[in-house]
């Protein structure tokens, strides 16, 4: 496979320098990925440098990717106004070791093949460089009227933010010995990143030039942007994590689905595994039938059984039924404890101790007196008599009571008003 009509047809590639296909052509190429641990997860931000090294792999490329240990304590200005925190090495030390997880989903780190993947950290091979070594044997090397060139500099001294410190100054060098540490002991001649990165990668290449005599490239994808304008991988609650424990699987899988069909069809390239003959057949069976949003279950199919687990993906499933008027009692049972608060997130919820219950009570008198979902029990016989009130996605009448058989795996009862109105009923 060619590497570079891949990401071509994928949309995948926005600028490679001159001589990279033929290097490509010529062996077996390993080629990194910088990635700050600035967090103890991947966000979907990063998934796109993370499907680049996949498809290097893939076309039998060495990946690899670099965690920047030393990096992350200085901060990379591309992009940026405002100068980011300094972290600390132990949890520098924690974020890499989950970064690593996450990255085993998607590169093969196990093989004995010439092209298995490859995890490193430039904090060990820069914490022991002094400063007055750097500056003597790589500073030299590049000008600052070259560093000073660079977009990511001009505007950050051109009045954007605060200006820029001499630390976030020295970061393209920093980046560009990386570059030459890897060329220099694992044999890496390519750089990848998104294009903002372009600056600081060309930088590596011509400190490579200088100072090894050798011959590196370059090669960026661009930046992923939503049809609306918006910041692709944020929502109103943030960035979508890769990590279940700061963004649920079903809400990671919902994040997919919503995807309008004008970004589902970019993103269907970029984020699956699927090739273009599958691609191209599921864009004719949406564009024949939109309202099924084919492409989005698709993508949100493929992304939530590799980033989690299809045990998650029917999780999701089964709690998107719930919310669509399909779901049943043993749906709901099915659900574990954080899926269910995640489908419900934002609903109103009220605490009822436990040994309330112990006798049975009305339905009419659960929801007045115990937990206060009506406010009266006229409103509740009215809701009763239009067959408009559900427990546990089933209908109930007036003569229904509660007791701990009501219970959803013992911890909670959904009470349904109407098609869209829901109440959690927490048993303490």
């Amino acid at each position: 496979m060619n590497f570079v009509e891949e990401l071509k047809w994928r949309g995948m590639l926005h600028d490679v320098m001159p001589g990279t296909e033929e290097q490509l052509a010529k062996e077996i190429t390993a080629a990194y990925v910088g990635i700050d641990p600035t967090a103890d997860s991947l966000h979907i931000g990063h998934l796109v440098s993370v499907m680049m090294l996949y498809h290097f792999q893939r076309c039998g490329h060495k990946p690899i990717a670099l965690l920047g240990g030393a990096t992350g304590m200085i901060g990379d200005p591309s992009g940026k106004s405002q100068e980011r925190n300094l972290l600390d090495l132990e949890t520098l030390r924690h974020n890499q070791h989950c970064i690593q997880q996450q990255l085993s989903k998607f590169l093969n780190f196990e093989d004995d093949a010439p092209n298995s993947a490859l995890l490193v950290n430039n904090y060990d091979w820069m914490h022991q460089f002094s400063f007055l070594d750097f500056i003597r044997d790589i500073g030299k090397h590049i000008t600052v009227n070259y560093m000073m060139a660079k977009d990511s500099v001009k505007k950050r001294l051109s009045g954007e933010g605060e200006g820029m410190s001499f630390t976030e100054f020295t970061y393209q060098l920093v980046q560009g010995y990386d570059f030459l540490y890897l060329y220099q002991h694992h044999h890496c001649k390519l750089q990848m990143g998104g294009s903002d990165q372009w600056g600081n990668i060309t930088t590596g290449t011509e400190l490579i030039r200088r100072k090894a005599s050798g011959d590196a490239f370059a090669l960026t994808c661009p930046l992923i942007t939503k049809a609306d304008g918006g910041k692709f991988g944020k929502t109103e609650k943030g960035n979508i994590w890769l990590d279940p424990e700061k963004t649920s699987p079903y809400a990671f899988y919902q994040f997919w689905l919503n995807c309008s069909d004008v970004d589902s069809k970019k993103y269907i390239r970029i984020f699956t595994l699927l090739n273009k003959e599958e691609i191209e057949t599921l864009e004719k069976e949406h564009d024949e039938a939109p309202h099924l949003r084919i492409l989005q279950k698709a993508l949100a199919k493929e992304l939530t059984i590799r980033v989690h687990s299809l045990e998650d993906y029917n999780q999701a499933l089964n709690a998107s039924e719930i919310l669509f008027g399909k779901g049943t009692s043993e749906t709901l049972a099915s659900l574990d404890e954080a899926t269910f608060y995640s489908v419900f997130e934002g609903v109103p919820q009220f605490n009822v101790m436990k040994d309330e219950l112990m006798n049975p009570i009305s339905i009419v008198d659960f929801l007045t007196d115990k937990a206060a979902v009506f406010p009266s029990k006229g409103e509740i016989r009215r809701t009763l008599k239009e067959n408009a009130l559900s427990i546990n996605k089933e209908k109930v009448d007036e003569n229904y009571q509660i007791t701990t058989h009501a219970l959803i795996n013992n911890k909670y009862i959904l009470v349904q008003k109407g098609k869209k109105n829901y109440f959690i009923i927490n048993i303490k």
